[in-house]
């Protein structure tokens, strides 16, 4: 099943020069196993009240799965991946330089991977949708504001990085001048709920824009492997 999205309004680039950049302490119930007293290093936003509205609604567990499962998960979507071509040009000009696929079935140690991220992303007993997305971004692809369809996917969407870190930005619909960055590094789980799913948009920024913290972030062919749930 193609994954149906929306493409927002467009983001107004301007108001992101120069921005008051603040850390979000790690105290936020988002890292719900991480020591409390670090900063959160995987996030950044304009101001400390867009940051506040997103505590406890996203979360980016670093080194979640080895290099080990890493190769092990690339190797399962690459034979399928392969067949396929980039495409520039998506049906609603959401992503740029992308191939696709869905997988339902995995090997044992895919599989394992997989029930992990269920277990830690989203609500026991949340009636999850059945096919696995993989989506392969190009080095000069990237995915444009989007906000993913309410009428298949549910209130979380977790996705694995693989093979390049990259930045994801966060754009509130209600307001295009505030923004939150997160820092997707290779082999972690991102984690979007509730408000950060349904009310900003969320974006791969292409590789001449990826910077965090005013520090360039080096795009690669990133694949993400990305779990959903149902709605309600």
């Amino acid at each position: 099943m193609t994954l149906l999205i929306r493409v927002s309004k467009q983001v107004q680039r301007n108001s992101f020069q120069n921005p008051l950049l603040y850390r979000l302490l790690s105290e936020s119930s988002a890292l719900r196993k991480g020591p409390e007293s670090k900063e959160c290093k995987w996030l950044f936003g304009s101001s400390q009240e867009i940051l506040s509205v997103v505590r406890g609604h996203v979360e980016v567990r670093q080194n979640f799965i080895s290099e080990e499962e890493e190769n092990a998960l690339f190797k399962e979507v690459e034979t399928g991946l392969r067949k396929k071509r980039y495409e520039f040009d998506h049906w609603d000009d959401a992503i740029h330089g992308y191939r696709e696929t869905e997988r339902l079935q995995w090997g044992v140690t895919c599989e394992s991977i997989l029930r992990r991220v269920r277990a830690v992303a989203f609500p026991e007993g949340s009636p999850l949708l059945g096919p696995i997305h993989v989506l392969d971004l190009d080095k000069e692809g990237f995915i444009k504001p989007h906000i993913d369809s309410v009428k298949f996917c549910g209130s979380t969407i977790a996705g694995l990085s693989l093979l390049s870190d990259s930045v994801m930005r966060l754009v509130p619909e209600n307001k295009s001048t505030d923004w939150v960055d997160l820092l997707l590094s290779r082999r972690s789980l991102y984690i979007l709920r509730d408000d950060a799913r349904f009310k900003f948009t969320h974006e791969i920024l292409k590789d001449e824009e990826s910077f965090f913290s005013g520090q360039k972030v080096p795009r690669h062919r990133r694949i993400s492997v990305i779990c959903r749930n149902l709605p309600v």
